[in-house]
């Protein structure tokens, strides 16, 4: 196994470690949580990276390091539920987005199409990512001048969530075409 998918593999691990400390009791747990989010996300741009870099992409990449980044912000938008951060309908949206463009994508590579992300789709991760990392730790610094930044950058979030999946939709209508 190469360094991008042992990467990935350790990002799915981190998960579970994730969860527990974010929503444990433990006096810093939410900010154990947090560290160990920021540091998951950071092996999904590293194994990118690298894999791109030295040409180490792999079938199992290919399929894992998506289910990887779905898994990590899907257990991120739940336990943001859960501590009453975000409204559930946000967290349906991002997630019910991520599964129709993953259903869009196995349809699309059953017929040989590969689905590159597009700028929306990084537009909508970089979003996420500042949202859900300011939310898991408290709306740090903006707290301190009662700014709720973590809030409105979700709503950011779910905005180019919603842009960027009827994007994928609109370029990639030929994919339904070829179904009948």
């Amino acid at each position: 196994m190469n360094l991008p998918n042992k990467l990935t593999v350790l990002r799915i691990i981190m998960i579970p470690f994730f969860i527990f400390f974010f929503l444990s009791e433990f006096k810093l747990g939410q900010l154990i949580g947090g560290a160990i989010f920021v540091v998951a996300s950071f092996t999904d741009l590293l194994d990118g990276h690298i894999a791109r870099k030295y040409n180490l992409i792999t079938t199992f990449g290919k399929f894992m390091d998506p289910l990887a980044d779905k898994l990590l912000v899907s257990s991120a938008l739940i336990c943001l539920v859960e501590t009453g951060d975000i409204s559930s309908w946000v967290a349906i949206v991002i997630i019910a987005r991520e599964f129709a463009v993953t259903g869009l994508r196995v349809l699309a590579a059953s017929d040989g199409i590969v689905i590159a992300a597009s700028n929306w789709g990084k537009i909508k991760t970089i979003t996420q990512m500042i949202a859900i990392v300011a939310l898991l730790f408290g709306n740090w610094p903006f707290e301190m001048i009662n700014f709720p930044f973590g809030q409105l950058a979700m709503y950011l979030a779910v905005i180019f969530t919603i842009i960027s999946g009827f994007d994928y939709f609109r370029l990639n209508k030929k994919v339904f075409n070829q179904l009948s």
